[in-house]
C-alpha cells in the first residue's frame, strides 16, 4: 500500500477523519490536493497556491527518529534545513539517533513513509513519541503538513499547530537548530 488517500482507511484515523477533527475544534487550515508526494524534491515541484519560503511558507521535512534507548521521536524541520543527527541527539538530550523502520513509523505515528507528518502526533501522544521543532518555524505564515496521507497537503499558522497539539495533549517542543 502507498501512503496516498486511497488507503487512508487503512490508517489508525483516517485523513477525512483528521480533517473533520480540525474543523470541529475550530482549528483554521487551508486545504490542498495534489500527486503524491514522497520526498522534499516531489514537494517542490507540486508547490501550486501554497506560499514560497520567502513569503511565509513553512515548508518541512520530518524526521522519524529513535534512540538506542528505544525512545521515538519526530523531529520537524525546515525543508532545506541540514541536519546531523548527532549534533540532534545532543541537543535533544537523546541517545544515539537512527532512523525508524517502516513498520514501527505506523506503530508509533500510524502513517506510512512518504506521510510522515506533526499531524501524526495524534496517534503518537499515545504511543510515546516525543515531538521536536525547529524553532526557525516559528516565524512561517503556514506550516504546510500531511493530514496523515501523502496526496494532500493542508497549512496552519504555527498558532493553529500549537492549538492541535494542545487539543490532542501532545507536549511539543521547539528548537534552535541554527548552531
Amino acid at each position: 500500500m502507498d501512503a496516498s488517500s486511497t488507503y487512508q482507511m487503512s490508517l489508525p484515523l483516517s485523513s477525512d477523519a483528521l480533517l473533520v477533527r480540525l474543523r470541529d475544534w475550530d482549528i483554521p487550515f487551508s486545504y490542498h490536493e495534489h500527486v503524491p508526494l514522497k520526498t522534499v524534491r516531489d514537494a517542490k515541484q507540486a508547490r501550486g497556491q501554497m506560499l514560497p519560503t520567502g513569503d511565509g511558507g513553512g515548508h518541512i521535512k520530518n524526521l522519524y527518529l529513535r534512540d538506542k534507548k528505544k525512545r521515538n521521536y519526530l523531529v520537524v524541520v525546515q525543508e532545506d534545513r541540514a541536519v546531523d543527527l548527532g549534533g540532534l541527539a545532543t541537543r535533544m538530550g537523546a541517545g544515539r539517533l537512527s532512523f525508524g523502520s517502516p513498520e514501527r513509523l505506523m506503530e508509533h505515528l500510524g502513517v506510512r513513509p512518504g506521510a510522515v507528518t506533526p499531524l501524526a502526533m495524534v496517534t503518537g501522544v499515545g504511543t510515546g513519541v516525543e515531538i521536536f521543532l525547529d524553532d526557525g518555524l516559528q516565524g512561517a505564515t503556514e506550516i504546510y503538513a500531511h493530514p496523515l496521507v501523502n496526496d494532500r497537503t493542508i497549512g496552519l499558522s504555527p498558532t493553529a499547530l500549537a492549538a492541535f497539539f494542545d487539543r490532542i495533549g501532545c507536549l511539543h517542543r521547539w528548537l534552535d537548530l541554527t548552531g
